[in-house]
């Protein structure tokens, strides 16, 4: 998934870039998630801080009863350096002072000049491009795994060796950690499926409750799954 985050206090603004991002939902088969604020608050503060998921950030520089969007987005570089950043303004001479202060800045966009067309422009770029560059990395006596999490299809624990083991569509590695700390070392589209296995639920294709196994995208089914964990998985 790919979360749009708006940081905007005019109204009329929230509305354009809105339309903009659902024509681009419309042509595109990514799952796009848009989230909007008016100002820096801790819902905001907490979504920077524990974000799960490479996010397009497009900030407005000048808020009102807020921290600046200068701000905001030197807030977000202090955690993450993944995701994209945005800027909209009514200040063209702002220009400067915006690369002065943050790093890493995809784009400084003038609200009174082809908004629509540089931010469309500038959205395509980023969604099409692999922006899922998050990796595993784990460093044992015999091995030194980095793996990207976006490869990684199910993890389980192996009874006999003791060891878990982390699945991708072409290989498989062992390490020695439990479950629930491979858990930790994951993002959120990582989920307990059982007791004994964790699975990308980006990977997965279907969740077959009747016979308790869960089918990959790739094919592979993988006969671990728990009705116990049935909530956290599918949220009802």
């Amino acid at each position: 998934m790919i979360k749009i985050v708006i940081i905007e206090d005019e109204e009329i603004y929230v509305k354009s870039i809105k339309n903009i991002i659902d024509k681009i939902k419309y042509k595109t088969d990514r799952d796009i998630k848009t989230i909007e604020f008016n100002k820096y608050n801790k819902e905001l503060e907490n979504l920077i801080k524990n974000n799960d998921s490479k996010t397009i950030y497009i900030i407005d520089i000048e808020l009102k009863n807020s921290k600046s969007g200068i701000e905001i987005a030197s807030i977000i570089r202090d955690h993450d350096w993944e995701s994209e950043i945005i800027f909209i303004t009514n200040h063209d001479k702002m220009f400067e002072t915006v690369h002065r202060n943050v790093y890493e800045v995809f784009d400084f966009i003038e609200k009174y000049h082809e908004l629509e067309k540089r931010l469309t422009k500038d959205l395509k770029v980023i969604i099409n491009k692999n922006i899922d560059k998050k990796i595993f990395s784990y460093k044992g006596r015999n091995i030194d795994l980095q793996i990207y999490m976006h490869a990684i299809n199910y993890i389980y624990r192996d009874k006999e060796d003791r060891k878990v083991v982390i699945v991708t569509d072409n290989s498989s590695f062992s390490v020695n950690l439990g479950v629930k700390e491979i858990l930790e070392l994951l993002d959120g589209r990582f989920k307990k499926v059982h007791r004994s296995c964790i699975v990308n639920t980006d990977n997965v294709l279907t969740y077959d409750w009747s016979k308790l196994k869960i089918i990959m995208k790739n094919g592979e089914e993988v006969n671990y799954l728990s009705k116990k964990f049935r909530k956290g998985i599918t949220n009802e």
